[in-house]
């Protein structure tokens, strides 16, 4: 029997085909994923700039507003500092982490420890370097982003108009889409371009590495910056057993800095993902230092929940840790930010005045408690504002004095409303948009404020605006 030449071709090229390894996956729709994460990273290593160090230290945490609702604690302010910047360096971990399994390279599943974290040196020329490519980056990936929403705008303007043109033509008019048809095409250009471009085209191998080493270097930058509050101190104290005097020493391990109230933090910043005492004291010498003897620094991480991707926010440990007796321990911090920014919007009105509407708003956003202390208050107002009488002139003294102390309680008060509004929008993933700045902190916020202050300077400014209503009511 003869043997066909072209089907022995065939089999050779089969044979050939299936013993070439395949070429290494690229991000496709993971891109934009994976930019967010970069986003993060960046806003992670941009933050701990010397500058920004020390506007934290200078400015932010010495400032008014922290100060008198969160607190003067400056160990404490740092130390949560120090905990939030882990937990969102954790939260992109676990999303390389999740790359890592596409990897066609097998070490790179194994990410982190592959890193020797030593080598690594936090504003050296070439990790500059990367970080400028990263941003490159994710500015072709956001460019991506849009022009791929707007192409499907153009689209569906299309569908329309062909239906649009159809109806037309049926009744022997001609319609001319010349115009609209080079906007599309356009836009697709843009598309095929920006998909070659950002991380769409580059593959899961080269953005885990680069982004893996990222993360180390910013971890090691942490633990330089921040140092005590990352791995505690270690003291000793002396038990009554035997040794040459009746007394061992035994080590125990814990943050010198530690307060009754927070326990729960600062034990969790002893090592950030390991949580059971044990394995805190086997891990003493410290998270940010390499253990002598030991081949890599290796950053470890705990995984994020698997629900994480909707709401960064809802999963974030630190925030969770509130006191009770927190704005944010009792659940409303979002509500207080909104009730401040609607009240700062009514003081700077037209004469400070604040219509029916505006005031029905501004009640209803109060919870019940808080109800209670501003109708028990206004009742006492009310009955000296009634005592006046010297006419028009002591009523607007008063009303004036009530603003000028409600405006100064404003000036403690909106800049962590603001601030609180920020953080919320900045970890909603759904709405991000791929910035690179440095996040505000939960220290800045009200998340932290002591809900007594909070809940008596509202009052205190929701009484101001009450005066200026009667006055101009008289």
């Amino acid at each position: 029997m003869a043997r066909c030449p072209g089907a022995a071709a065939n089999l050779c090229c089969l044979f050939f085909h299936h013993n070439q390894s395949p070429p290494p996956e690229t991000l496709g729709i993971l891109a934009f994923d994976a930019a967010k994460t970069m986003c993060r990273l960046i806003s992670l290593y941009n933050s701990l700039h010397h500058q920004e160090i020390l506007h934290l230290r200078r400015h932010i945490i010495r400032s008014k507003s922290v100060s008198n609702l969160n607190s003067r604690d400056e160990c404490f302010l740092l130390t949560l500092a120090c905990a939030e910047r882990l937990e969102d360096l954790n939260l992109s971990a676990a999303t390389v982490y999740h790359l890592a399994t596409r990897c066609s390279n097998r070490n790179l599943t194994r990410c982190f420890e592959a890193i020797d974290a030593r080598k690594l040196q936090f504003g050296t020329k070439d990790v500059e370097t990367k970080i400028e490519n990263m941003e490159k980056l994710v500015l072709a990936t956001r460019s991506l982003h849009k022009a791929m929403e707007s192409l499907t705008e153009m689209e569906a303007s299309e569908r329309k108009m062909q239906k649009w043109r159809t109806i037309r033509e049926n009744h022997g008019l001609k319609v001319k889409v010349e115009c609209f048809n080079d906007k599309i095409m356009f836009y697709r250009r843009q598309v095929v371009y920006f998909k070659q471009v950002s991380l769409w085209n580059q593959t899961f191998d080269k953005v885990v590495a680069l982004m893996a080493r990222i993360i180390c270097i910013v971890y090691n930058r942490i633990c330089s910056v921040f140092g005590t509050f990352v791995t505690g101190n270690v003291k000793r104290r002396n038990q009554n057993k035997n040794n040459k005097n009746g007394v061992v020493r035994r080590r125990i391990f814990e943050n010198s800095y530690c307060r009754v109230e927070h326990r729960e933090l600062y034990r969790m910043n002893l090592c950030m993902f390991d949580q059971t005492e044990e394995v805190l004291k086997k891990r003493a010498w410290g998270c940010c230092n390499v253990k002598r003897g030991a081949p890599t620094g290796v950053f470890r991480f705990h995984h994020a929940p698997s629900g994480e991707g909707g709401e960064v926010a809802m999963n974030n440990r630190v925030m969770r840790l509130a006191p009770a007796n927190t704005v944010g321990g009792a659940g409303l911090s979002l509500r207080y930010a909104n009730v401040i920014l609607l009240a700062e919007r009514c003081m700077h009105a037209p004469d400070a005045t604040i219509g029916n509407d505006a005031r029905v708003t501004l009640y209803d956003m109060l919870p019940g408690r808080l109800k209670m202390k501003l109708r028990a208050k206004l009742k006492g107002e009310w009955l000296e504002w009634k005592k006046l009488e010297g006419g028009e002139e002591e009523h607007s003294e008063a009303a004036t004095r009530r603003h000028v102390v409600a405006a100064e309680v404003m000036e403690i008060l909106v800049p962590v409303a603001h601030d609180m509004v920020r953080w919320q929008a900045e970890r909603n993933l759904e709405k991000q948009k791929f910035e690179t700045k440095p996040t505000v902190l939960l220290l800045q916020t009200l998340h932290y404020s002591d809900l007594e202050k909070v809940e008596e300077a509202i009052v205190e400014v929701l009484i101001g605006l009450s005066y200026m209503h009667w006055y101009k009511s008289v």
